[in-house]
């Protein structure tokens, strides 16, 4: 494989304009790609320099084969390559100059990627977090529901959420989560399930629609009342108002480490498509 077969910019819309039709051929398995892209494109590019960021598409024969982003600081985001292409990939980023703090993909591909960085810069990669990938098949209410109902935030909800952001990304102890973490009302839609006295309990996020997708994100439950089935309705609604809105396809990270949370989710009618990882590079 030629290392110029894979194509770099720092031009969403070009990127975009090349690699679209790839991303939206699986968009279950390229919902970050395919989110972050749209939300950047949406937003205008704003960062310049090291802080921009940078995309990238691997053409065979005339095709695209692979993808992927980054926005620094966070890691960067591949889809699935070979190890061949894997390799590639690493060898082009080093000569360039680029640094790595790590890399997120399908559990394969992180390795393989994480094992050609080490060998090109000397890097040790470390696992971090294992997430699993789902997919909404049909959608099971849960039975009893909690007592309450659902609200979609508002602007005096804002100091809340930027709590519970911060709170979620710390319990997942992800980096990329915590950069990021309150700063998401802006692109994402957040829903509270209240109790009856209007105290909110739980919440949860979606992305907005992309290829037909829709990604539930950012379910949270404050510790101390974990247990009661909350997170449960919270999700159920906000996955039927992503399909009632249109959505084919509405899909949902967990952590592998989670069992309680993995549980919830397939009793309410996801099924697993495909493990993640991340690592870091020391």
């Amino acid at each position: 494989m030629r290392v110029d077969e894979w194509h770099l910019t720092e031009d969403v819309d070009g990127f975009l304009t090349g690699a679209g039709d790839f991303l939206h051929s699986r968009p279950a398995l390229h919902t970050l790609l395919l989110t972050v892209t749209e939300v950047l494109r949406a937003r205008g590019a704003s960062a310049k320099g090291a802080d921009a960021p940078v995309f990238g598409r691997l053409e065979e024969a005339g095709d695209v084969s692979a993808a992927f982003f980054r926005t620094p600081p966070r890691r960067l985001n591949l889809t699935e390559l070979t190890v061949d292409q894997a390799d590639a990939l690493a060898g082009r980023l080093s000569h360039l100059g680029h640094r790595l703090p790590g890399v997120t993909a399908v559990h394969h591909t992180a390795v393989a990627f994480a094992e050609a960085w080490g060998r090109h810069t000397g890097a040790v990669p470390v696992l971090g977090q294992r997430r699993r990938l789902y997919r909404l098949g049909t959608l099971t209410p849960p039975e009893p529901a909690p007592e309450g109902r659902s609200r979609v935030a508002g602007g005096q909800d804002q100091e809340r959420l930027a709590e519970w952001n911060d709170d979620f990304a710390a319990a997942i102890g992800d980096a990329d989560a915590t950069r990021s973490a309150g700063k998401h009302a802006g692109y994402r839609r957040f829903t509270f399930w209240e109790t009856p006295d209007g105290t909110p309990v739980s919440m949860a996020a979606v992305t907005p629609m992309v290829a037909g997708q829709v990604r539930v994100g950012s379910v949270y439950t404050p510790a101390e009342l974990r247990g009661r089935g909350y997170a449960s309705a919270v999700t159920t609604e906000v996955s039927r108002a992503a399909l009632a809105g249109g959505a084919a396809e509405v899909v949902l990270f967990t952590d592998l480490a989670n069992p309680t949370s993995n549980a919830v989710y397939q009793r309410i009618g996801y099924r697993p498509v495909a493990d993640f990882a991340s690592f870091d590079f020391a």
